[in-house]
């Protein structure tokens, strides 16, 4: 494997064996990462290289830390509020529960996704973000006939530029809820 990458990279092939369980994996396109160091393809014919980017993935468990607060509702499986992990906060579906009785705010849709995203915001807090660090949700809706109704209140939360989403209508939703909204935030 490493004889293959260095030929390819027109570079002595080195042993990536002693170093793996030491480094992250990098994942690329045209450029290996081997122990900060960063080998890229060059032509004799360009001046300047071109910058890409790399996925560092590691397996180390020390980087993933649980969020928990009692502002939001409690999780309601084997599940965490949400994970901080390498400089991002994925926080898990949230629904339109109050946190301190665990049942819903309201029987609609409007008081339920304003609830999710007030719920959101207490774990954003306490994971050290807020709704202008979101950059990517997911809303989970029980009818998509809602759609319009969610977006009204979705917009009042989240600053412009407003973070990438997708919008889906699920057979159904824990406790039988009208909506349910993830998100990953910057940290």
């Amino acid at each position: 494997m490493a004889w293959c990458a260095a030929r390819a990279l027109h570079m002595p092939a080195l042993d990536i064996t002693a170093l793996r369980s030491k480094t992250p994996l990098a994942v690329g396109v045209g450029c290996a990462s081997v122990a900060g160091t960063t080998f890229c393809r060059s032509s004799s014919t360009s001046k300047r290289q071109i910058p890409f980017a790399s996925l560092g993935i590691s397996t180390d468990t020390s980087i993933k830390e649980a969020v928990k607060t009692d502002k939001a509702p409690a999780a309601l499986g084997p599940y965490s509020q949400a994970i901080k992990a390498n400089n991002l906060l994925f926080v898990s579906g949230v629904l339109g529960l109050n946190p301190e009785t665990g049942k819903f705010v309201s029987d609609d849709i409007e008081g339920q996704t304003e609830q999710v995203l007030k719920n959101m915001g207490e774990i954003l807090k306490a994971g050290g973000a807020s709704y202008s660090s979101v950059v990517k949700t997911t809303i989970m809706l029980a009818d998509l006939k809602d759609f319009k109704k969610v977006n009204e209140i979705y917009g009042k939360y989240f600053p412009s530029p407003a973070p990438a989403r997708s919008t889906y209508q699920v057979a159904a939703l824990p406790l039988d809820a009208k909506v349910e909204i993830e998100c990953i935030a910057t940290l």
